[in-house]
């Protein structure tokens, strides 16, 4: 923490920030909880809201699956996954930085170090065993229970009268849903209703957005992936590939990182709605992580289209207005912030 301090001062964070983004690389819920050493509110919540846009775990699985499924393994996959996640920290750090409520400087870093001992077997073990029947439980529980409400809503059908019809695929009542939020996505790439549902479902715990698409793959496709896999055929995953992207790398891609930088899962909402302590902040925090990773997405997708010689659409043309939008934020002097927030305070003392 006191080395990043002055690397981290020049996007307008504390080096006490650095803890809570490296533990968060684990589980967000720790690293929101981290932020409590910061002693200043406002570089407090400005790190809550940056902290989960490292990759933790349970997003590993997405970019296991995108890397295994269209890129042939490459790792390349996750270690762009890793670089995005600290950049979205520093973009958003600069941003942030030039608005009303973060403006001032980062508060001089005091930092108390106690006398460290290497850790006990024994307390080792105990934190492994609480940590590993923690995931158990919520495996055992949000991750079952949301597997089960898939499966059940794609088994089930209102056309002809409710009734079961096994795999329903586009005539389940899964799908119409799907179908319903899909249109949101569709200027990132991934407009398909069962990416649509791995995303929204993805919230209940990031690693439900890989259990979905197995839940949702057709029976003979997901046979034969795994007999190919077995074989140590790359096929196999490319075959859940074709079937949900149609084979094209950037929509995947795209798709997993809104997935990356947007909303954490359920339980770091909660842990960052109990250190914000406001139902305001919260849902500002949430909010914004929600729109930078639209941003990004819509950017990569459209402009990652746009040289790829697809021409250039409407779509192309908002990801246009949206990267201009971003580069003015980043860009722009804190002077023209201070000055935009004291016009701000001169027209309220006006109206009172």
């Amino acid at each position: 923490a006191f080395i990043m301090d002055r690397i981290f001062r020049k996007f307008g964070l504390s080096g006490k920030s650095f803890i809570p983004m490296l533990v968060a690389s684990g589980c967000g819920v720790p690293g929101v909880m981290a932020s409590r050493t910061i002693e200043q509110e406002r570089d407090r919540r400005m790190t809550i809201m940056t902290t989960c846009f490292i990759p933790c775990g349970a997003k590993m699985p997405i970019v296991g699956l995108i890397a295994s499924a269209l890129f042939g393994g490459s790792a390349w996959v996750a270690t762009a996954a890793y670089f995005i996640g600290v950049a979205a920290v520093v973009v958003s750090g600069i941003i942030l930085k030039k608005t009303k409520p973060f403006l001032g400087d980062p508060a001089p870093f005091v930092m108390e170090l106690p006398a460290y001992h290497a850790p006990s077997g024994r307390n080792v073990l105990r934190a492994t065993w609480e940590r590993g029947w923690s995931f158990i439980k919520r495996a055992g529980t949000v991750i079952l229970a949301a597997s089960i409400i898939v499966w059940v809503l794609n088994s089930l059908t209102f056309e002809g009268g409710f009734h079961y019809i096994g795999d329903g695929g586009e005539a389940s009542i899964l799908s119409y849903i799907g179908k319903a939020i899909a249109v949101i996505f569709a200027p990132l790439g991934f407009g398909t209703w069962q990416s649509a549902i791995a995303t929204i479902l993805g919230l209940a715990a990031k690693e439900e957005v890989v259990g979905v698409f197995g839940a949702l793959s057709s029976m003979a496709d997901a046979d034969l992936a795994l007999e190919l896999v077995e074989a140590g055929d790359a096929a196999g995953l490319a075959i859940i590939g074709q079937e949900f992207f149609g084979g094209d790398k950037l929509a995947a891609f795209s798709f997993m990182i809104f997935n990356l930088l947007c909303a954490p899962c359920f339980a770091a909402m909660g842990a960052i709605k109990r250190e914000m302590n406001s139902p305001k902040w919260t849902v500002g925090a949430i909010g914004y992580m929600c729109a930078f990773a639209y941003a990004v997405s819509l950017v990569i997708y459209q402009l990652g289209r746009l040289i790829s010689g697809n021409g250039f659409n409407a779509g192309t043309a908002a990801a246009v207005v949206v990267l201009a939008i971003l580069i003015y934020l980043l860009l722009r002097k804190k002077s023209e912030a201070k000055e935009s927030v004291n016009k701000g305070s001169v027209v309220k003392e006006g109206m009172i």
